[in-house]
């Protein structure tokens, strides 16, 4: 059983940064692949980064430039360090992780693709 627990979601104003980190715990799978997810109230969930065993990284246009996804497989802990961010940002943001069962990118499409999913953290830029 895997468990992934997010944090470090707040509120922040626009232009600030933060940073959310994921810590899974249990079996976690060496060449899972890793991702950050997000989703508004009535909207469908949206990939946000996505980042395989060996640190090659996928990421959605809307955040390329402003967020790094980056992880730790000793520690088993997943980052998402989000700069410049902006009210279109606010979401619940979710960490996932899942074998790699397509390209970064198309997993990062597909959220149904993913095995184990987070509680999320929510982020409010305003």
């Amino acid at each position: 059983h895997v468990q992934l627990v997010e944090s470090g979601g707040g509120l922040v104003q626009p232009g600030g940064s933060l940073t959310l980190s994921c810590a899974a715990s249990g079996y976690t799978g060496s060449s899972y692949c890793m991702g950050w997810f997000r989703q508004d109230p009535g909207k469908e969930r949206e990939g946000v980064a996505s980042i395989d065993t060996d640190g090659t990284t996928n990421y959605a246009d809307s955040v390329k430039g402003r967020f790094t996804i980056s992880r730790d497989n000793a520690k088993k802990t997943l980052d998402l360090q989000m700069n410049n961010l902006k009210p279109e940002d606010t979401a619940m943001y979710f960490c996932a992780s899942g074998p790699p069962t397509g390209t970064l990118a198309t997993m990062l499409r597909k959220p149904q693709l993913w095995f184990n999913w987070g509680q999320g953290t929510q982020v409010t830029v305003s």
